[in-house]
């Protein structure tokens, strides 16, 4: 019965949100897609972490392969399907001491399609494109899916090649996302990043029969591209690695990172003469443009911790502490580790 009233639950928290206009309409489970049931009962679940096995109601004793840990008190388990097979994801209780951050260093991050991320130092992470490499095999799979008979074995048998291979893109681009965000969070206390809205950016631009849109075709290879690097999913993996780390996320404006000379300050289109070429018309400082982007959302980054009175040693700390008084005031109270980003309005709202 509890998995029941668990979903029952999902679907009143659903449209709580929907008539409070902070998501769309939910959508409607449909077999196949996101399976998954919640025990929120601890007493009735009985976890053997030596032995690699845990009992769930109904269920009983299963085993499974422990990629980690159990720390804390358990208090509820999740069992999802993907790809054909079976997850356990168990959450737990425990005491987190507030975290001191080890790195001392700020850096600025630009992301992009030929670089995927450039550093306000001068270095750079080169882009997976784990969608662009799997693109051939997976359409060949998909054109074979769709000369079968719907619902048949042998549909069924096509259509698992291709949810394994999408499965596999998938787990390519957040292994590379993991490490990289890992690896960033750890070496240092400050990130600045583009406060990018990847959903407008990579919005179709086919338009209506009435108005149809120009450029559709090199629009859609765009959108692809965009996609298929992750920026979303880097910026949520970088706001909570650098809360367990003590540090801090900063999203600044995006709009003329790239035309900004930060030497001078000049703005101007033409300081950026090719996609790659940046050379100020007013000072002639030459870089990457890329970097010059770094740069400049490292600055801008800087400059909203000294809007805010707050010293840069100290920027995190004190960003932290706002957050957590703010949250503790909205009777909203997260744990220590909880990230913290900002609203459209300019406020500071907890998240987990």
């Amino acid at each position: 019965m509890h998995p029941l009233q668990q979903a029952l639950k999902d679907l009143e928290r659903a449209y709580t949100k929907f008539f409070a206009r902070r998501t769309d309409f939910p959508r409607f489970k449909k077999k196949g897609q996101g399976d998954s049931l919640r025990y929120p009962d601890p007493k009735q679940i009985k976890l053997d972490a030596g032995n690699s096995r845990i009992f769930l109601p109904k269920l009983g004793w299963l085993r499974y392969c422990n990629s980690r840990d159990v720390l804390g008190v358990v208090r509820n388990v999740t069992v999802s399907s993907s790809g054909g097979k079976w997850f356990i994801s168990i959450q737990t209780e425990r005491e987190v001491e507030q975290p001191i951050p080890s790195a001392t260093r700020a850096i600025g991050i630009d992301v992009g399609i030929a670089r995927f991320a450039t550093f306000s130092d001068g270095a750079f992470l080169p882009p997976l494109n784990s969608f662009r490499t799997h693109a051939v095999r997976l359409a060949r799979y998909q054109r074979a899916m769709s000369r079968k008979v719907k619902f048949s074995k042998n549909w069924r048998k096509a259509k698992a090649k291709v949810t394994k291979l999408h499965q596999r893109i998938g787990n390519a681009r957040g292994d590379a996302l993991h490490k990289a965000t890992t690896t960033i969070s750890q070496n240092h206390a400050m990130v600045c990043i583009e406060d990018l809205q990847v959903k407008n950016m990579s919005r179709s631009a086919a338009g209506t029969a009435e108005r149809p849109g120009r450029n559709v075709r090199a629009k859609r290879g765009l959108n692809r591209s965009i996609l298929d690097q992750g920026w979303a999913e880097f910026r949520r993996q970088l706001d909570y690695k650098l809360a367990w780390s003590g540090g801090c996320l900063i999203a600044v404006p995006p709009h003329n990172t790239s035309r900004t000379c930060p030497c001078c300050g000049h703005i101007a289109a033409d300081n950026r003469r090719t996609q790659a070429q940046f050379k100020c018309v007013a000072c002639g400082y030459a870089n990457h443009a890329d970097v010059v982007g770094a740069l400049n959302i490292l600055a801008r980054g800087m400059e909203i911790l000294r809007d805010e009175g707050q010293d840069t040693a100290h920027a995190c700390a004190g960003r932290k502490s706002a957050a957590r008084i703010a949250c503790e005031v909205s009777g909203a109270v997260r744990p220590p580790a909880a990230g913290t980003r900002r609203s459209d309005s300019g406020t500071v709202q907890c998240r987990t």
